[in-house]
């Protein structure tokens, strides 16, 4: 038994994942396993990769930031208004993830300067951007006079292969690498496993903060912007439904780590698995209020087998 213990707790999410996917294969055989529906499947899945990678970098800290949906959503406005107004399209992608940064930043630095709840600090955050968007739209999606290029990069494909597909896998490996092989990566990691150990050993612990609060600000932004230039508008709630599957992605993440500590590979786990159960729910017809409850049940479970990954439960 215990040997089967250490296997479930080392690849049980992963043999999940493929359960998951060989019962969708038998369900549906000639619509689910095909080449044509695991890239749309990746395609689906690639913005809340991107989001979430940004969330598992704050929670590798222990923090939560609650603004990430509304800073996609933000930025999506930003580059769309941008475009509208006729700047430059480049500038348009690139000034609000400058913007995104500050933001960011900023989050970072209030929690760490003033010690304030992460929850508290990006809860208010998302309320301040919620507000800027509706400042900016009055609360309509933006959408007349938007360039024909605004849409490439959400609509391009290298062949059958889109182009977010690829930029969701390029943002995984970067940040795998970050977290794994970097000085950024094992300082966050440890910060998050002992704060105070952290500053006893000489790590600056509000930079890091600051840093991770901003790179989870930049890559919602991102997001965000993504999301408008796929669908060719930008919608002032477009980022509001990535925040829960991105924490829950996360958390099923955390399984796959035996420490049972946020990390990039398994964020990525975390999303193909909500994004094959939604993916094949759909196609089984399931109501959507069925795929939200159980989302919210993988959440729950997910956050026990994390707790029983770190040895917290007794």
């Amino acid at each position: 038994m215990s040997k089967l213990k250490k296997i479930f707790q080392a690849y049980g999410t992963l043999l999940a994942l493929a359960v998951i996917t060989l019962v969708f294969s038998i369900l549906r055989p000639s619509s689910f396993f095909t080449v044509r529906n695991l890239i749309n499947i990746s395609r689906q899945i690639s913005l809340m990769v991107i989001i979430s990678i940004g969330a598992t970098l704050v929670m590798s800290i222990n923090e939560f930031d609650l603004s990430i949906g509304s800073m996609a959503s933000l930025g999506g406005v930003m580059c769309a208004l941008m475009a509208v107004g006729g700047m430059p399209l480049p500038l348009c992608f690139l000034l609000p993830v400058l913007i995104s940064l500050v933001v960011g930043w900023v989050n970072g630095w209030i929690i760490a300067r003033f010690r304030v709840l992460s929850f508290i600090t990006t809860l208010g955050m998302s309320t301040v951007l919620s507000g800027v968007i509706y400042w900016l739209t009055g609360g309509a999606t933006v959408f007349q006079n938007i360039p024909q290029g605004f849409s490439w990069l959400g609509t391009y494909k290298f062949g059958d292969i889109p182009l977010l597909s690829v930029l969701m896998v390029i943002f995984v490996i970067l940040f795998a690498f970050i977290m794994r092989h970097t000085v950024l990566g094992r300082r966050l990691y440890a910060i998050g496993g002992n704060e105070e150990t952290s500053k006893i050993a000489g790590i600056n612990v509000g930079l890091y903060k600051n840093i991770a609060f901003a790179l989870s600000a930049v890559l919602s932004c991102i997001t965000g912007m993504l999301i408008a230039s796929r669908v060719g508008s930008a919608n002032t709630t477009a980022g509001d439904g990535y925040f829960l599957n991105s924490y829950a992605a996360v958390f099923i993440g955390c399984t796959v780590s035996r420490k049972g500590i946020p990390n990039v590979l398994g964020t990525l786990v975390g999303c193909a698995i909500l994004g094959i159960l939604s993916n094949g729910l759909t196609m089984l017809q399931m109501p959507t209020y069925m795929q939200d409850i159980i989302t919210g049940a993988i959440i729950i479970l997910a956050v026990i087998l994390q707790k029983l990954g770190k040895g917290d439960a007794k």
